[in-house]
């Protein structure tokens, strides 16, 4: 199909099976012929730089509030739209900005660095356990495990409680692809309900016995100052960590793993020069966005290349085809772990920059060193298996053999 077929045709919520593998000659040929796309239904798709960087900025026009939005897709009464309603990424100030205030102080990297040890053993005790097996899938084995077990220690959740927390969060991050079926509507309203009957107990404990609130994420919440969270408030953003701390940063490894795989001179690049691992990180963010697509909805009438919007109009920003984009990325499809400067928009901009990004970072960076040290000439075994998603992109499975 030619590039202006591909932009004509483009629709969210029928996108052919070859989309999931490689969405990226779509998104150029909307860059090129439609970059303010405007899809059936009236919603708005961005695909260049600077109109999804210029969105991030103005957050009196574009509202990151998704009550109109989810609403209709789940039902005001469902467990789903209580819980992505009140999360901190869906909001605007001053709730969003009570939340985050809350939030940081436990997530700058002066109080993350004491977790680096103990990250450092869990990749290690993770590597041993793939040595010994020789293949294994490095989504199940390696990337999905490390994310629960930080975000676990963030929480102070119990080793003995975390077993169900992954599929806790792929569950509920699953409702949030642009086409919702009955059978994942299901999953995520079970996956919520048995979350809540968890962290109701969990809450209760810690109010009697606090921890340390500049390590102890929940603590911290539970103890924030100024106006305090309701319970509700409470319980719904300690789900939104634990999902956006796993989901995206499941899909950062896995993705590194298979791009060094694919690139075998840029690995060659980073295994004689490992003070290219914080660069590498975040090309392995801009050329493969864990998080492809993010959302706002007009408050007011405006114009976004000389296409006029009325207020109430949903506009999905195309991170992943923003982060190819060539007016701000030279040679953007080349994969450069050296590339400086990188300022793509795999953490957003703006006021609505991820919280966690540099939980993300580090986990990635961590991850990633330890496994190239230990296994610098794996090889990927057989194909690599896409999760069939449009806003996270990842990896259902990733087998490896470890030479």
């Amino acid at each position: 199909m030619s590039g202006p077929d591909l932009a004509a045709t483009f629709d969210l919520k029928n996108l052919p099976a070859s989309f999931y593998d490689d969405p990226f000659p779509t998104y150029g040929a909307l860059r090129e012929h439609e970059p303010v796309k405007r899809l059936p239904g009236g919603a708005i798709f961005l695909s260049r730089y600077a109109d999804v960087a210029a969105v991030y900025q103005d957050t009196t026009t574009f509202s990151s509030n998704k009550k109109a939005e989810f609403g209709p897709k789940f039902g005001t009464t469902s467990r789903l739209f209580r819980h992505h309603t009140t999360s901190l990424v869906f909001n605007d100030a001053p709730y969003h900005t009570r939340v985050r205030h809350a939030i940081m102080g436990a997530l700058i990297p002066k109080a993350l660095a004491p977790l680096e040890p103990k990250l450092e053993r869990l990749v290690d005790r993770l590597l041993d356990e793939a040595a010994a097996k020789g293949t294994i899938d490095a989504v199940a084995s390696f990337g999905g495990a490390i994310p629960v077990e930080v975000i676990g220690d963030l929480l102070a959740i119990p080793m003995a409680d975390r077993s169900p927390l992954r599929d806790w969060s792929l569950a509920i991050l699953g409702a949030l692809e642009p086409v919702l079926s009955p059978a994942a509507f299901a999953r995520g309203e079970q996956a919520l309900e048995a979350f809540h009957v968890y962290l109701d107990a969990l809450i209760a404990d810690r109010r009697k016995h606090p921890g340390d609130p500049e390590h102890d994420v929940l603590t911290r919440l539970i103890q924030s100052e100024g106006e305090p969270l309701s319970p509700h408030e409470l319980a719904e953003n300690c789900v939104f960590l634990l999902n956006a701390g796993h989901e995206t940063t499941t899909n950062l490894i896995g993705n590194a793993l298979e791009l060094f795989a694919r690139f075998p001179n840029e690995r060659a690049r980073l295994l004689a020069d490992a003070t290219l691992l914080r660069t590498a990180i975040e090309e392995v963010l801009r050329y493969e966005s864990s998080n492809q697509l993010g959302n706002r909805i007009t408050t007011r009438a405006t114009e976004i290349g000389r296409i006029k919007l009325e207020a109430g109009t949903f506009v999905t920003l195309g991170i992943g085809a923003a982060n190819r984009d060539p007016a701000q990325f030279a040679d953007p499809e080349r994969f450069d772990i050296a590339r400086n400067p990188n300022r793509h928009l795999a953490f957003a901009a703006g006021a609505h920059q991820c919280a966690g990004m540099n939980l993300a970072r580090m986990e990635g960076r961590i991850a990633l060193g330890g496994w190239l040290k230990r296994f610098p000439n794996y090889e990927l075994a057989g194909t690599p298996q896409r999760s069939r998603r449009a806003r996270f992109r990842g990896f259902a499975s990733l087998s490896i053999t470890l030479n």
